[in-house]
């Protein structure tokens, strides 16, 4: 490295983590956008993208060129190193897991589901998906630097614990994010430096999907942004203010489920009654369908396919569809009552809702909510197939984002 390069990247090193952020989320595709949004020189932005690069975390075209429709001097475009290393991601649902690799840019290399029965013991099923996503980086030949996990539970902080696994057959206080950082030790998998074990990240599912969406989604500029989902089982939402992930003082906010939007409704996991969590998730579909679940596939695809399949034809399943999106309505209605978001993403099961009837629920948050009538809240679909996948690689790569000499190389 030469002394010039080497006093421009000193001068640099605290925009190596910012830099990478926004070549990460899209923000800087060229080495020109990636000069202004830092604030820094012509020299300084393209010694800084050059260590990046050899870093082997992002790639810098050779030869300048103008981007399609931009007017102004060619720049050196910039992107995330398709061979680049790789975090391990690991999700825990009530039907069983999935674990992927998943690279900078939120960009899915690799997936292996796991369909089981999951087990009081968090280490068994915590184990399993571990060594399939032990198996992928083998298979791959992938550098990994870190690993994360995304629960259907509020993960208090700083213990880690799963406080509320309702839809899991977990006690309540589960250690989760020690149980996890164990595994990946048993299974060799290695932390960014390649000797230690990699310590385990864990949150809950939906505040790492609203944070995928956030960053690479339909939520990406978004200030204020309200990310509500459903899964396999259960509502769960999650908040990004200023742009940041709102969890509250321990990482407990936002457990929408529990709103009530039919007070004669079905008895509810929590002691209520109609809350959101049982009144507008894939079992509530099914029996307001009229359809007995079946052992072939899990919850949450069996009422996406009798959407995709019959909504068409049946009218029972075009009311029952009609009903999950008035309870949802209700519920997204008082929410943006309270919060004031400036747009909502749904996931899950709300995701086919708001696809196959935005125009009813939209209507509804409309009618039912104090500001929905003074130019309306943007209701869409999130965009991220396996959001909270890409949220738990996110808290993984964060450290690396933050500073990504000293956490790759010690330096």
């Amino acid at each position: 490295m030469t002394q010039t390069r080497t006093t421009r990247l000193e001068r640099g090193r605290s925009a190596l983590g910012p830099a990478l952020a926004l070549v990460h989320t899209g923000r800087a595709p060229t080495r020109a956008v990636l000069t202004a949004e830092l604030g820094v020189t012509r020299a300084t932005a393209g010694a800084v993208a050059a260590e990046l690069e050899a870093l082997g975390l992002i790639t810098v075209d050779s030869r300048p060129g103008a981007a399609v429709g931009v007017q102004g001097r060619p720049s050196h475009r910039l992107a995330v190193d398709p061979d680049g290393p790789v975090v391990l991601a690991a999700q825990v649902h009530a039907d069983g897991f999935r674990a992927a690799l998943v690279g900078l840019g939120g960009r899915i290399v690799a997936t292996a589901p796991g369909c089981m029965t999951v087990d009081a013991d968090p280490a068994q099923v915590l184990g399993e998906v571990v060594r399939a996503g032990a198996q992928l980086l083998r298979e791959t030949g992938r550098r990994c630097v870190g690993a994360g996990l995304a629960v259907p539970s509020a993960v208090a902080e700083p213990e880690g614990t799963a406080l509320n696994p309702l839809h899991l057959s977990w006690e309540p206080g589960a250690p989760v994010r020690d149980v996890f950082t164990r595994c990946l030790a048993e299974a060799g998998v290695p932390g960014p430096g390649g000797e230690r074990p990699a310590t385990g990240f864990t949150a809950n599912d939906v505040n790492l999907a609203a944070l995928a969406e956030h960053r690479h989604g339909a939520g990406r500029g978004a200030q204020d942004l309200l990310v509500v989902g459903t899964g396999h089982r259960g509502v769960g939402g999650a908040l990004v203010l200023d742009g940041r992930l709102h969890s509250g003082s321990s990482g407990l906010a936002l457990e929408v489920g529990h709103l009530t939007v039919d007070p004669d409704g079905r008895p509810c996991h929590c002691g209520s009654r109609g809350c959101l969590d049982v009144e507008t998730d894939p079992l509530a579909l099914l029996e307001a369908a009229g359809r007995a679940p079946g052992p072939e596939m899990s919850l949450l695809d069996q009422a996406r396919e009798l959407i995709r399949t019959e909504y068409a034809t049946d009218a029972r399943v075009r009311g029952a569809v009609g009903l999950l999106v008035d309870r949802l309505g209700l519920g997204l209605a008082g929410l943006v009552n309270i919060l004031n978001p400036d747009r909502i993403v749904l996931g899950g099961l709300h995701r086919a809702l708001v696809e196959t009837d935005g125009e009813r629920l939209r209507a509804v948050v409309a009618d039912r909510s104090l500001w929905g009538r003074s130019g309306g809240v943007p209701v869409l679909a999130c965009s991220l197939d396996h959001n909270s996948l890409v949220g738990a690689a996110e808290l993984a790569w964060q450290p690396v984002l933050d500073d990504p000499l000293g956490t790759l190389t010690g330096g």
